[in-house]
């Protein structure tokens, strides 16, 4: 599950992949098929005997419920890609949330009118981090962490530190009824919208990865950046545009969040920066750039509901809930170590 497009070789036949680069190269979809798998053996049956787990109602929650970790650790696979990090998108969501309310509620905005404001402040918020990585030099790390506290002391100002809610109607102080379908289900009222919205984005990310020069910038900076400068390929502005992609999903994640909710809150999307990352290391991208795709990020992220949901289901305790998913993260990151070079 790589979008890397090899170079081409000369002087003999084309080489075919080991067993171990192919187990390697589709980790996160044999991960994926594990735990679905393990998910139907350890499900609570009901009453009739059905399995919990493989009810219609269930198996669309799981993609309800990761929909919003799905469309950051989409945007945050375009970081990682170049060998950088985003650890802001968690309080990007909390201000987009904020801010989707507000503009709402508050200021009588449409919805049309919200959701681009909102996607333009996400988009400016990562590409300003991205001109401060490319341009003045500073680690992703540091100008993201320091960016997790100004999106989130905007988000408090924003609200003026408390949470705003939705309530729909035509009078003031009320949100269209049009933003409320983004808590609904459609197609007889079994699929979430925000499931569709994850779709949508997901299948536009692997589109895009698949069919434009940019995506094979992203893969020569994360390979090697001092290479891919000398090959003349853009790398300031590509890493700025990488931000500020990380920056729109994050935004519209929020977007999803306080639809959702009904609601918006500078508390919202706390730590949600970590379960993107682990998303994105359990889908198989390296952290060190230059290998990875869109599409083993969904399988990480589904991997990772599915793991959360069937350990809900069968009462598992919360604090050996964390400790079993932690592991699974630190299994997927050693496993990158073990990887052989293509």
């Amino acid at each position: 599950m790589s979008d890397v497009v090899e170079e081409p070789r000369t002087g003999g036949p084309p080489r075919r992949p080991g067993v171990a680069e192919t187990l390697f190269r589709f980790q996160s979809f044999f991960g994926l098929v594990a735990v679905f798998l393990a998910a139907i053996v350890f499900s609570p049956r009901g009453d009739e005997g059905q399995v919990l787990f493989l009810t219609s109602d269930n198996l669309f929650n799981i993609v309800r419920a990761v929909s919003e970790i799905g469309i950051i650790a989409i945007g945050l696979t375009f970081v990682i890609l170049i060998g950088g990090i985003d650890l802001s998108v968690g309080s990007v969501l909390g201000l987009a949330a904020v801010g989707s309310a507000v503009l709402m509620v508050h200021d009588g905005v449409g919805v049309f009118g919200a959701v681009v404001l909102v996607l333009a402040v996400g988009i400016v918020f990562g590409l300003l981090q991205g001109t401060a990585v490319a341009l003045l030099g500073v680690q992703a790390f540091i100008v993201t962490l320091a960016g997790l506290q100004i999106a989130r002391g905007l988000a408090r100002m924003w609200s003026g530190g408390e949470t705003v809610q939705i309530s729909y109607g035509e009078g003031p102080g009320q949100a269209p009824m049009l933003f409320s379908l983004l808590g609904e289900r459609t197609f007889g009222g079994v699929v979430p919208i925000p499931a569709l919205i994850f779709l949508a984005v997901a299948v536009a990310a692997v589109l895009f990865l698949r069919g434009s020069a940019f995506s094979r910038h992203l893969y020569a900076i994360g390979g090697n950046e001092k290479a891919a400068r000398l090959s003349g390929v853009p790398v300031n502005r590509t890493k700025i545009i990488a931000f500020g992609i990380a920056g729109f999903c994050a935004a519209l994640a929020g977007i999803v969040h306080a639809g959702q909710l009904n609601a918006g809150s500078p508390n919202d999307g706390i730590a949600y920066e970590l379960d993107g990352i682990a998303a994105v290391v359990v889908g198989g991208t390296s952290l060190a750039g230059g290998r990875g795709s869109v599409i083993g990020t969904i399988a990480g992220a589904l991997l990772l509901g599915i793991l959360n949901n069937i350990l809900s289901l069968n009462s598992v305790n919360t604090d050996l809930q964390l400790l079993i998913k932690g592991l699974v993260i630190v299994a997927a990151a050693a496993l990158q170590r073990l990887r052989p070079a293509p």
